[in-house]
């Protein structure tokens, strides 16, 4: 093999090496796999080589992950077995990736595509191995053979260990807030949504929830953090429109005679913002996943994840009532956002329209049935999100004239003259507020 040929991770670059050589001090578990696979000659530099290797050393000799401070011991003291041109270079790159604030930054990216790397060099090793044993029809050794080159670097992690992580209990740990771009807020939620949290925007129709869902998206961009926005109800470039209003302050109805402005401002934020589009309840959360990873294998990794909005997902499998089928669809973002080590937004709809023959699930008296909402009482108890609840008031109804709206389409509509829909223009109109004919209601596809 000539110099030309050889493996290396040269076509990562310098700056993904050397995170990746400090993600082995840094991460037991991933040190712990890329032991059993890492030839350090596939790091371009020596510097880094001696660096790793002195990890490696480490780990083999006392059973354990060195620490920062032991690291600091072995870079000042324990190089002495190299020339001091080397030395220095091991000494100038530790301290420049101890002070180095984004040092973890694609931090996920970088080891799972070394491990890759790595796992891959492992097997076509074994399998160069099999090509003499075939001729001598060694059938076991060489299933052996592949069989451990398939389990070397596989996931290790058995979860925290008590005395080999001893280090992390004492590590000062920072919540990483998301500004939500509203100072009072950002009071309540201590800065913003957190990575690995979820944040649910709760409204009824025709309220502006999708437009407080770009807002949010729209402010991380701003902050320079890559956005994925999931709409399930609006077109992509809708979505895309959406965020050229809030992020330059043009109005919807401008967007199109102020083109080359809005065109200006965009290109000088330093964010990211992918807008994927599905029709409605088509995609589950396994469909956001797979895209998900698509990103990540085209080196697009997340900081916030927006889901427009999630009663619109379709669930993975069917349950018996509507509401275990939403619960299990929050489960899935909220693990989601945790996997992805992202903030996620989302959204759900609620107080709708009740008229007087809207019926509810109740139970009186041990006997459950669908009631009329005219028919409930005090004591009985209705079905909800939270299972069964004891209605302890009943007011009197609320008599308000209803009124039909026909679509375009054929479809037709009961809503009361307070009822809010979002139009075309951006603006929420009811009947009462001058909804009338011609004019242009967004809904669903």
């Amino acid at each position: 093999m000539t110099n030309n040929d050889k493996i290396s991770f040269s076509k990562y670059g310098k700056t993904f090496q050397e995170k990746l050589a400090f993600l082995i001090l840094d991460d037991r578990v991933f040190a712990d796999r890329m032991l059993e696979v890492l030839n350090v000659e596939f790091l371009e530099f020596k510097y880094l080589q001696t660096f790793v290797e002195k990890i490696f050393e480490y780990k083999k000799k006392y059973g354990s992950q060195p620490s920062h401070d032991t690291m600091k011991t072995i870079v000042k003291s324990g190089l002495d077995d190299i020339n001091e041109a080397l030395q220095k270079q091991i000494r100038d790159y530790f301290a420049r990736v101890l002070s180095n604030v984004n040092i973890n930054e694609s931090c996920e990216y970088i080891k799972d595509t070394s491990i890759e790397f790595c796992r891959k060099q492992k097997l076509r090793e074994a399998m160069l191995k099999s090509t003499s044993l075939l001729k001598k029809c060694s059938f076991d050794e060489i299933s052996v053979l592949i069989n451990e080159a398939l389990k070397a670097g596989a996931d290790a992690d058995f979860g925290y260990d008590y005395y080999e992580d001893f280090e992390k209990r004492f590590v000062t740990s920072t919540r990483e807030a998301i500004t939500t771009g509203w100072q009072e807020m950002d009071k309540i939620t201590a800065g913003g949504l957190g990575r690995k949290e979820m944040g649910v925007v709760v409204a009824p129709t025709g309220a502006g929830k999708s437009m407080v869902l770009v807002h949010l998206g729209a402010t991380a961009m701003k902050a320079g953090l890559t956005v994925v926005h999931y709409t399930f109800e609006l077109r992509d470039t809708v979505i895309a429109q959406r965020y050229d209003s809030c992020i330059t302050g043009v109005p919807l109805d401008d967007l199109m005679d102020r083109k080359e402005e809005i065109r200006k401002k965009i290109n000088q934020l330093d964010g990211k913002l992918i807008v994927k589009e599905y029709p409605t309840k088509t995609a589950t959360t396994n469909t956001i996943k797979a895209h998900l990873e698509k990103l990540k294998q085209q080196g697009i990794v997340p900081d916030m994840i927006v889901v427009d909005y999630a009663d619109l997902l379709r669930t993975i499998s069917t349950r018996r009532e509507k509401r275990e089928e939403l619960e299990t669809i929050y489960e899935d973002l909220r693990a989601i956002a945790m996997e992805s080590n992202v903030a996620l937004w989302t959204a759900s709809q609620t107080n709708r329209c009740f008229f007087n023959d809207t019926k509810l699930l109740i139970n009186r008296d041990g006997k459950s049935e669908i009631m009329r909402i005219g028919d409930v009482k005090e004591g009985d108890l209705v079905d909800t999100h939270k299972g069964f609840k004891k209605i302890t008031k009943v007011f009197p109804q609320e008599t308000q004239k209803c009124y039909k709206i026909t679509l375009k389409s054929g479809k037709t509509m009961i809503c009361s003259g307070r009822h809010q829909f979002p139009t075309a223009s951006g603006k929420l109109k009811s009947i009462y507020d001058g909804l009338s004919v011609s004019d242009k209601l967004l809904t669903r596809k």
